[in-house]
């Protein structure tokens, strides 16, 4: 069977576009989101504009959400669409059958002790053989679930006079809760968002509230608050703009810059250190833009009215409330380090991080990589991946400290150094990048092999500078 066609054959989704497949030469699985999407798309303005909460109930949007969302899901995954449906609603017994004192740490166990689950099934037990997109809805969802329950905790932590049916009352219903963890305009792809901004959006008070909001910092004399709900069609089609040119990048450029070459055993024996690095270099940002497609469709849920930030500086409506990344940070303004890098890429998968790093007793940056890791597989390169972090990012943080404040005096030495640390940065994302990418053990072995020496200077270089700070 030729890798077309097993390709196909793991499919577990509907194959009715099957001819589509063959005819656009992509896998059955990649056409199928991308037909989901697009339908997602024009669903989300007729849901906006024909069942916006002037014209429905807050009962029946949660119902339309949920059920489309789970025809996707049935429509790309097929069987494995019970693994997230399973989690959620044993989750949901958990949060309101479990100490509310303690739910945050039952569903973290459950809802992260599943997805590893799967996970270590898709590798160990099936061989790769289940493609790693069947399991991305239930990374999501684990998300979800997680803020969920420690919203949930913070709730009773912040507010320790709440009564019993007080506290109930904070529990969802059962519809809200399949809505937030279903709901057709991030069940594929994301982004996780904050439970109260949904609830919001679907009884009708997400933008009023922001507009409010807005016109209380300039004392009401705006009059945002007064006019009718700002419109995403603009924020949507700058979005799809930036969907197709990613498109495009990966049709033409990402293709032609494969990952895989750079543990290719001619191009290893015959190139040059340099000619390898540089090769890494331009194959890792040739990867980016498929990463941008993806994390650029939260032009879904502003279609749908959702997503609503506020006002800007020139009095124009910002809809990235839920936007997963910010593309000219990471390639060009602000990616100065590891750091800002991170808090640019995958926004709201950083967001649930940081949740997870503030209620982290000790060891809060070892153990918020070791979670990062375990979301997103146990394929041996990402922990190559993020291992490596570590060191390099205690590295950052000493050097910086020790050596910035030497620069911000002047303008063109603030500028240099803006320049010496992008560059540094963007090497030093190519070099922990990679593995994540090869996944493989074999792939990722060969990769250190020839870049041990950079490995054994970041951790000294972290543990000298450690210890002088």
């Amino acid at each position: 069977m030729s890798e077309r066609e097993d390709a196909i054959f793991k499919t577990t989704g509907c194959k009715w576009l099957l001819p589509v497949s063959g005819y656009l030469g992509l896998s059955l699985d990649q056409v199928n989101f991308l037909a989901c999407q697009l339908f997602a798309l024009l669903a989300a303005f007729w849901f906006r504009l024909y069942l916006s909460p002037n014209h429905a109930s807050p009962m029946v949007r949660h119902a339309v959400a949920t059920l489309l969302g789970i025809a996707f899901l049935l429509f790309c995954f097929g069987r494995y669409s019970t693994h997230i449906l399973a989690v959620v609603a044993v989750n949901y017994f958990l949060i309101i059958k479990a100490d509310i004192n303690n739910v945050h740490r039952y569903s973290m166990v459950t809802a992260m002790g599943y997805l590893t689950a799967c996970h270590v099934s898709r590798v160990f037990i099936y061989s790769y053989g289940i493609l790693s997109t069947d399991f991305s809805p239930l990374m999501i969802v684990t998300q979800k679930i997680t803020m969920l329950a420690f919203h949930l905790h913070d709730m009773c932590k912040k507010s320790e006079q709440l009564t019993l049916e007080q506290k109930h009352v904070a529990i969802p219903s059962l519809i809200e809760y399949l809505s937030y963890n279903l709901n057709f305009l991030s069940v594929l792809v994301g982004p996780c968002s904050n439970y109260k901004d949904y609830i919001d959006f679907i009884e009708g008070k997400h933008i009023s509230w922001r507009l409010k909001q807005h016109s209380g910092t300039c004392n009401g004399q705006n009059g945002y608050d007064k006019t009718p709900d700002p419109s995403p069609l603009n924020a949507v089609c700058r979005k799809l703009l930036v969907c197709c040119g990613c498109m495009f990048f990966f049709l033409v450029i990402t293709r032609s810059l494969p990952i895989i070459y750079n543990v290719d055993d001619h191009f290893v024996g015959h190139a040059s250190f340099l000619s390898r690095l540089t090769y890494a270099f331009f194959s890792i940002q040739a990867a980016r833009p498929k990463f941008y497609f993806a994390w650029t469709l939260d032009a879904v849920n502003n279609a749908a009215g959702y997503g609503f930030l506020g006002m800007d500086g020139s009095g124009k409506p910002c809809w990235d409330l839920i936007s997963n990344l910010n593309i000219i940070g990471i390639e060009f303004q602000t990616a100065t380090s590891f750091k800002t890098f991170i808090d640019n890429w995958n926004i709201q998968t950083g967001i649930w991080l940081k949740v997870c790093y503030d209620r982290a007793a000790k060891h809060r940056l070892a153990l918020t990589f070791i979670l990062s890791a375990l979301w997103h597989g146990v394929y041996p390169g990402y922990y190559f991946t993020f291992i490596t972090a570590i060191p390099i990012t205690i590295a950052a943080r000493a050097i910086r400290r020790s050596i910035r404040h030497y620069f911000i005096g002047s303008r063109d030495l603030k500028l240099g150094y803006d320049i010496v640390t992008w560059a540094a940065t963007q090497l030093a994302i190519c070099y922990t990048v990679m593995p994540f990418l090869l996944l493989s053990v074999e792939h990722t072995i060969v990769y250190y092999s020839m870049y041990f020496h950079v490995h054994i200077i970041s951790i000294l270089a972290a543990v000298v500078l450690h210890q002088k700070h």
